[in-house]
């Protein structure tokens, strides 16, 4: 599953070949060299072989703490160096971007070369088995094109490998408007669907037709979300501003927006259904502390070496130390903040076990004058994935105080540190083999319940019984009606980016169907999509992270050295400062601590052009016959066509 990466890219860049060498380049070489057609994918092994070398998921690698790292950087999670996303005048137009096509040119190769010889029955081997690998390869185009729609929206539609001319390349490079890349998407995952089967040689370590129909239902929910809630903008086909708008090549294109909508709401919520009613959630036994929390199958279902064995992982990736295969991200997780941690805003959204926000009159918080009081009482997977000073981590290690001045790559940054996917055994920490989920068919319950509210502005009977079944398992009071009464929409918004969609409020139901979906995926790399999709960032600025109670708890004493003498050393009163000043917050804030050319000292700001990004300058210079503003290409709104351009606006 480790990336396949190649220095070239196709249309633009590939005009750069044709100008520079023979023929006889890159274009007209196979995906494997010296192979021809006459030799390769003329047999089962040899389409699965060629399938799973293009998988390209994110699961754990390398150092770090791997995919629960990835919530960095949005109001779940922060990490010791801030994003330039939220940096006005920081995130420009770049040299490196999305605009890239190799992979796809590898997966067109596939589908070109291959699907006349299987309609022909020229390939030799099991007949379903060809059928579930030419499948994969589908599915893998679709996934492809959807990172290109999560980042540039409008993009070419390219079905086949193209030829190193330039008015080809020209041609092709013409953007589609969005809302025809996600159908194409679709399309895409519909030959999926139809072709591939639920037991592969492999398992769960390969695509299957679930992981098919689970990636649909996020691709459809993404676009109709997307399109529901930038809808009249300059990132919508047809919106106020679209850049696609002075394209000739577009000039016959219309939409009917709420047709579209309603059209990807429905195919999320049907391909949702499917996944839910072949999959059941794994158990809560609600065992919390350990050694018997080692015994929870909920919270062993993050942290075992073997995720076979749990119904609800659809797909996932496994590690091998024989095979050098392996990561790091136990070497972090299990003692040290592994330089993340989750935001004050994240942890007070736990409801408390008797299904009331932490605000809400009876509803017996504890308050937060230390880790292990604001873990009291509250929704289980807050006190299942967050540690808290004196719980036992592993058999050999107890939770100390969050490291908050050690050094950036173990630092605890907000207080609040990452406990999922923590394994019980200390061999894991170096070179860990731990399995790493890519899907799992709780997303399944989560999307069902928000298209299906959208669609209807109810909650139907499966919906319905998606939402209590999640929140039995989470320790939570079943009756989502007692929260939603409860909620007071100005006091969620101050810690919740998805307490807004276009800058403005959402209403209680909605907010709380947003919320399961917060809890649940905690640090599983969801978050900036959903924010992005529900144009939930309109309204940042000036926004602070923050993180435990620092000033105002009852914690000082544990930074203090053996002398009784503090160890913290607030901004504002040395050149080298380790910590937030109380002055500012009694609340830990991690972009606070040095102030001099800190751009997010004041806060994160959002610039509406981030929602997509820029493409680089290059691209338009290849794409034209002329100027760069003459390319066949259009920038995303609020981009310039200029090298290391700023937002317009």
């Amino acid at each position: 599953m480790k990336n396949i990466i190649s220095k070239y890219t196709l249309v633009t860049s590939a005009i750069v070949l044709f100008l520079l060498t023979s023929c006889d380049d890159f274009l007209d070489k196979k995906p494997l060299d010296q192979v021809t057609p006459q030799v390769y994918l003329n047999e089962e092994s040899q389409l699965a072989s060629y399938a799973i070398t293009q998988y390209s998921f994110p699961t754990h690698g390398g150092w770090g703490i791997g995919t629960f790292g990835y919530d960095n950087n949005t109001d779940n999670q922060a990490t010791s160096n801030s994003n330039k996303i939220y940096k006005p005048g920081q995130y420009r137009v770049g040299n490196v971007d999305s605009w890239t096509f190799s992979k796809i040119r590898k997966l067109n190769y596939f589908i070109e070369d291959v699907i006349p010889k299987w309609k022909e029955d020229k390939i030799r081997g099991n007949k379903t088995n060809i059928e579930h690998y030419i499948g994969e390869v589908y599915f893998l185009r679709a996934y492809e094109y959807f990172n290109k729609l999560q980042a540039l929206g409008d993009f070419p539609i390219i079905r086949k490998v193209l030829k190193d001319q330039k008015e080809e390349l020209i041609e092709a490079s013409k953007r589609q408007p969005r809302n025809l890349v996600a159908r194409f998407i679709i399309s895409d995952l519909d030959s999926a669907i139809m072709l591939m089967k639920n037991n592969p040689s492999g398992g769960k370590n390969r695509l299957t037709k679930s992981a098919a129909q689970l990636f649909k239902s996020r691709v459809a929910l993404f676009e109709g979300t997307w399109l529901k809630y930038h809808k009249g903008t300059a990132h919508v086909p047809g919106g106020q501003g679209w850049t696609g708008a002075g394209l000739s090549y577009l000039s016959d294109f219309t939409i009917d927006i709420d047709s579209e909508i309603d059209y990807f709401l429905k195919e999320s919520k049907s391909a949702a259904k499917e996944v839910i009613n072949e999959y059941s959630l794994t158990n809560n036994n609600h065992q919390l502390n350990a050694p018997e929390i080692w015994d929870n199958p909920y919270y062993d279902m993050f942290s075992a070496e073997d995720l076979t064995i749990f119904n609800e992982v659809i797909f996932w990736r496994s590690f091998n130390i024989t095979e050098n295969v392996y990561h790091h991200t136990n070497h972090y997780l299990q003692d040290s903040g592994g330089n993340s941690g989750y935001t004050k805003g994240f942890v007070e959204s736990f409801l408390m076990s008797n299904g009331l926000p932490i605000y809400a009159s009876g509803s017996g918080y504890s308050g937060d004058t230390t880790v292990k009081l604001v873990k009291k009482n509250r929704d289980e997977r807050l006190q299942l994935f967050m540690k808290a000073k004196g719980e036992i981590i592993t058999e050999a290690d107890t939770a100390k105080a969050p490291n908050i001045i050690s050094i950036a790559e173990r630092r605890s940054v907000t207080g609040y540190d990452i406990k999922k996917g923590v394994s019980r055994y200390k061999n894991q920490s170096q070179n860990s083999t731990l399995g790493s989920i890519v899907f799992r068919a709780t997303e399944a319950y989560l999307n069902y319940i928000e298209a299906s509210y959208l669609l209807s502005g109810g909650i139907d009977a499966t919906a319905s019984k998606c939402w209590r079944d999640l929140r039995n398992r989470a320790g939570v009071n079943p009756d989502f009606n007692i929260t939603i009464a409860s909620t007071d929409m100005s006091k969620e918004s101050k810690g919740d980016w998805g307490a807004y969609s276009k800058g403005a409020l959402i209403d209680a139901t909605l907010y709380n169907i947003r919320r399961e979906r917060r809890c649940e995926l905690m640090a599983e790399g969801s978050r900036m999509r959903d924010l992005k999709r529900w144009r939930a960032l309109d309204q940042v600025h000036n926004y602070q992270i923050e993180g435990f109670n620092l000033w105002g708890g009852a914690i000082l004493k544990d930074y203090e050295d053996d002398k009784g003498n503090s160890t913290l050393i607030p901004e504002g009163t040395s050149d080298s400062p380790n910590v937030s000043n109380q002055s500012n917050s009694n609340y830990l804030r991690p972009y606070q601590i040095i102030k001099k050319n800190n751009l997010v000292y004041d806060g994160y700001n959002w610039n509406k052009a981030h929602y997509l990004e820029p493409i680089a300058f290059s691209h338009f210079q290849l794409s034209s016959h002329g100027t760069p503003s003459e390319s066949v290409i259009y920038q995303n709104p609020y981009w310039p066509i200029a090298a290391n351009g700023t937002p317009i606006d």
